[in-house]
């Protein structure tokens, strides 16, 4: 199945770079095997495909639930309809661990809020901050 049976565009790609790193670590260098360029573009162009097939058959599933969004519930779904159910524990598990990242940038919160100091009086700071630092760099 192509791009084009599901409206896709020619366009879409992964980062190379992102893709390479991933590789890398799954092959590190001391094990002497290496992965050529055009490797890399096959596994994503291969990638790319897979992301295509799931979220299309995904997105069917939603419809018949009429669902106009696609959750984590779809996604195993189309997976298991696709014969992909030996990925859904990692996935699950991608998905549980995304999820307390997501609980800990929100912990963060938000700088400006948390700062108990206005707008204006950030801006303040700010340009005094790089006052000093033009200073030291002088």
């Amino acid at each position: 199945m192509s791009d084009h049976e599901y409206g896709g565009n020619d366009d879409l790609s992964l980062p190379k770079a992102t893709v390479q790193k991933i590789v890398s670590e799954i092959l590190p260098a001391s094990s002497g095997v290496s992965f050529s360029k055009e490797a890399r573009d096959l596994l994503i162009e291969c990638c790319v495909e897979f992301i295509t097939l799931v979220s299309s058959e995904a997105n069917e599933i939603s419809e018949k639930e009429a669902k106009k969004t696609i959750a984590c519930d779809h996604i195993t779904k189309a997976l298991e309809t696709l014969g992909f159910g030996d990925y859904i524990p990692a996935v699950l598990e991608a998905a549980a661990q995304h999820k307390e990242t997501q609980k800990v940038r929100e912990k963060r919160g938000n700088k400006f809020e948390e700062s108990g100091m206005t707008l204006e009086e950030l801006e303040e700071l700010q340009r005094q901050q790089f006052e000093a630092a033009r200073e030291r760099h002088a």
